[in-house]
């Protein structure tokens, strides 16, 4: 099997592995214990945030670990919109290719009273600062922009969004998840007061991430019952995958020059390669992407077949974003760059990682053209496009 679904989950790397059996060795104590097995686990979890922080950037001190990105994203839209509508802010920013965790809680916060407003992008999927500056009001209590797409891998301005935001005194978060263990962050120089990340994006466990949040940023308890996480997130910490993602993080960040050459070298051979099949198209931009992300449309086919003839010749992918994967729904990725329903249904997302190799890309693209046709000479969209009926979209 090749596997091309890196940005749903990445394989848990040995070395994750090899910290998560150590720490249920050796650190099993409760890290809230005053007891030597707990101090130890304690201790544990301290060298674990130490490492999380310096990847990104930051104090120790600032980072609060979480479930994962859903859950670091759903704590800092709630906490900023309920400190703001305390000094009588009750304004929200965010895009419109932002993943659902960001959206949906921005949906819920819209049902309490708050005012949402949705940043376009443009054709490539990227944001323009001046509609984010154009959009800030005095009532505005976050913007939120996420570093890099989930489903077209576009990457955003987003030290000059955080520039703009701390010039107008309004807190600034970056859903980080597809970028943090893949591209260089630093949240001082990017001026990013709350970022989220997942372990499992880079080779971490799954279940375990992490959100940091700038000193002096807004962050109220997201789970009562206990004082774990500086009082910010009861319940006994999960030390073993804590440590598992921070080996990992760790491991990425050491390597991360390397593995983002290799990735992009492969990257664009498959753009390449799927280019040649006509009445296709990339979506995103070329190059501001991330290293391994592609995405496709394809004129005449839907993407749920594409992806189980694909599964069959063994070559594991996806339509866009994992969270989303049981809806018939378009991807609002797709709609918000200008792809029409129709096309939008045929997309496909491949997403490789320092494991995937050229051979891989072949396969793929020779898979991908056979299977493309296949379904197109059963498409009764395909002959009418064919026999000039209909207009092609993707010329």
């Amino acid at each position: 099997m090749i596997y091309a679904d890196n940005a749903a989950t990445t394989k848990t790397s040995p070395l994750a592995q090899k910290a998560m059996l150590d720490a249920m060795e050796r650190f099993w104590g409760n890290p809230s214990s005053l007891h030597t097995p707990g101090q130890q686990a304690k201790e544990a979890m301290q060298f674990a945030r130490e490492a999380v922080a310096k990847a990104i950037g930051a104090q120790p001190r600032e980072i609060y670990f979480t479930s994962g990105g859903s859950e670091a994203d759903n704590q800092t839209i709630v906490s900023a919109a309920r400190v703001g509508a305390k000094k009588g802010k009750k304004h929200l920013i965010t895009t419109a290719i932002e993943h659902h965790a960001i959206l949906h809680t921005m949906d819920q916060m819209a049902k309490e009273g708050f005012e949402i407003t949705l940043i376009p992008v443009d054709e490539s999927g990227i944001v323009k600062v001046s509609d984010v500056a154009a959009a800030i009001r005095e009532d505005t209590a976050l913007v939120s922009v996420m570093y890099a797409n989930n489903e077209i891998g576009t990457i955003q301005p987003v030290a000059e969004i955080g520039a703009l935001c701390r010039e107008r005194g309004i807190p600034f978060h970056t859903d980080a998840v597809q970028a943090v263990g893949h591209l260089p962050i630093d949240v001082n120089a990017q001026n990013i007061d709350m970022l989220s990340l997942s372990g499992h994006k880079f080779h971490g466990p799954r279940g375990v991430g992490a959100l940091y949040v700038r000193r002096g940023a807004p962050l109220l308890t997201f789970i009562q019952g206990g004082a774990q996480e500086s009082g910010r997130r009861a319940g006994t910490e999960n030390l073993p995958a804590i440590m598992g993602m921070a080996a990992a993080l760790e491991d990425a960040v050491d390597h991360m020059e390397e593995n983002a050459a290799h990735a992009i070298q492969l990257r664009d051979a498959l753009i390449d390669g799927l280019s040649k099949i006509p009445h296709s198209a990339l979506n995103g931009d070329r190059t501001r992407r991330l290293p391994g992300n592609v995405n496709f449309c394809f004129e005449g086919i839907e993407g749920e077949s594409l992806l189980l003839l694909l599964d069959d010749k063994g070559i594991a992918a996806s339509s866009g974003s994992a969270c989303t994967s049981g809806s018939l729904d378009p991807s609002h990725v797709l709609l918000a760059i200008g792809r029409p329903h129709e096309v939008a249904h045929g997309s496909l997302r491949l997403t490789l990682d320092r494991e995937n190799t050229m051979e891989d890309v072949e396969a793929i693209v020779k898979a991908v053209t056979e299977v493309v046709n296949y379904l197109r000479e059963m498409s009764p969209v395909w002959k009418a496009l064919q026999r000039g009926e209909r207009q092609y979209v993707i010329q």
